[in-house]
């Protein structure tokens, strides 16, 4: 799915309607003992950090979510028996925490306790007005700090419907998000059809949790993985690496608003190209990452360029299908300045990757609190990223254009960067967001172009070699 935010994804006027948990449901789930199953310590720091910041005066939406259409004439009843029935699939939803003194503790509702509760919001005629009340309301619905922290709307027309879904980062990642307008298409279509929709059980985000959080409180302060990135940090002046360009910033200043950047960065061929020429040496993620080390050198004069690269951690395939936040990071350093070319490029983020990929295995939440250092995070972001993603393996991935099937990105405040490269059929989508001020978007500008012009030019390099 293309990347985007709630101002650019094509909203279009209509009646529309909402799910939430049924009240009845929610206050079933108060009374609820504790789920002996920790949260995921990714989810508890991002649980813990918005609550820092949001104590620190500054309310900073982080829900990530869906969009997608369905054609036709709309049996909303049927829609909603897809809902409840894609939401019963994945336990993490039916989940939830709470506070007993300042540690976290989960409850977990049973899947028959699950009730939707849908309402007729009323029409909106003005797609800007609309585009206001979902962004307002998805901030109040899909809040890290309360539960439930998820909403399924709909914009009903009569020559179709529009799924708008959110979900507090804790639920979900890229991966969950984009499996789910194949899901929900599946599961409504058996439901007009009057059938069972033939999906397979689902594995539970919430006992993945519960043993990667075993695994990692196995490890101490001694422990390899801990070493590495204690010298990582180390070389990063005892911060997480930034995005290594100038964004402007000002030390002392507060958390700054964000802005979307997003574009379509090379079509199927060119990205194709790109794509067989790093083949070689790992595929496009290197190639992305040894040209971004490249390009920053070239902006900012970088010798050494140095990131966190996100990996996702459903090392086995029972999680496949499962929503959840498995995300992990690796950190790389590439001595961009010894590069002589882009091949040379490739060979150093090939080499590096190879020696620090499976750091992403261990819970940087935990890593960071065994090295024993201040980490109390003012941001919601504790580094900079680079990901790159080839989604066109996702289930219905070919109807996404025409279905208009979009991952939606809530951009409000950071002073970090964060840069998305989505695979997709049609070719390379890039979408970033970054500190909105002037500086900040002059840099990124330059490393979007200079991006583009290098895999331009390595895609050529590889069809002249065909």
């Amino acid at each position: 799915m293309r990347i985007t935010d709630i101002q650019r994804c094509e909203l279009r006027s209509g009646r529309l309607v909402e799910w939430t948990l049924h009240p009845t449901t929610v206050e079933a789930a108060m009374r609820l003992p504790d789920d002996s199953r920790p949260p995921a310590y990714v989810q508890e720091s991002h649980v813990r950090t918005t609550r820092s910041v949001r104590q620190d005066g500054l309310f900073v939406p982080t829900w990530l979510g869906a969009a997608f259409d369905i054609p036709g004439r709309i049996d909303l009843d049927v829609l909603q028996g897809a809902l409840r029935a894609w939401t019963l699939r994945h336990e993490t939803l039916r989940s939830g925490f709470r506070w007993t003194d300042d540690e976290m503790r989960r409850f977990t509702l049973d899947a028959d306790a699950v009730v939707l509760h849908r309402e007729d919001i009323g029409t909106f005629s003005d797609t800007a007005v609309l585009t206001r009340y979902l962004q307002d309301r998805f901030d109040v619905a899909a809040d890290a700090l309360t539960w439930p922290n998820f909403i399924f709307t709909a914009v009903v027309r009569d020559d179709g419907t529009s799924v708008y879904m959110a979900f507090d980062h804790s639920n979900v990642d890229s991966y969950s998000l984009q499996r789910v307008p194949g899901e929900i298409h599946d599961l409504y279509a058996a439901g007009l059809q009057g059938r069972t929709a033939d999906t397979a059980p689902v594995a539970s985000y919430v006992d993945f949790c519960a043993s990667e959080r075993t695994r990692a409180d196995g490890i101490d302060d001694s422990h390899a993985t801990v070493a590495r990135w204690r010298e990582f940090i180390s070389r990063c002046d005892g911060k997480l690496p930034n995005f290594p360009v100038d964004l402007g910033l000002d030390p002392e200043g507060p958390l700054p608003a964000q802005k979307l950047m997003r574009e379509m960065l090379v079509e199927d061929a060119e990205a194709a190209a790109f794509e067989a020429y790093c083949r070689p040496y790992g595929g496009s993620l290197v190639g992305i990452l040894a040209a971004t080390a490249l390009v920053v050198r070239e902006i900012g004069g970088q010798e050494v360029y140095r990131t966190v690269v996100p990996f996702h951690t459903r090392a086995k395939s029972q999680w496949s299908d499962s929503v959840g936040w498995y995300v992990g990071g690796a950190p790389i350093e590439v001595p961009v300045a010894r590069a002589a070319d882009f091949d040379s490029a490739l060979a150093m983020v090939r080499t590096a990757l190879r020696e620090n990929r499976s750091l992403a295995r261990m819970p940087i939440a935990r890593v960071l609190g065994l090295l024993g250092s201040d980490f109390r995070p003012t941001s919601p972001d504790l580094y900079s990223i680079v990901s790159y993603v080839d989604t066109r393996g996702t289930p219905g991935s070919e109807r996404w254009q025409d279905l208009k099937a979009s991952g939606l990105l809530r951009v409000s405040y950071g002073d970090q960067v964060c840069v998305w490269l989505n695979r997709l059929h049609e070719g390379l989508q890039f979408a970033s967001r970054y500190p909105d001020n002037d500086v900040a978007y002059k840099n990124m500008r330059l490393y979007v172009e200079a991006l583009r012009d290098l895999v331009v030019s390595v895609a050529r390099d590889s069809a002249a070699r065909v």
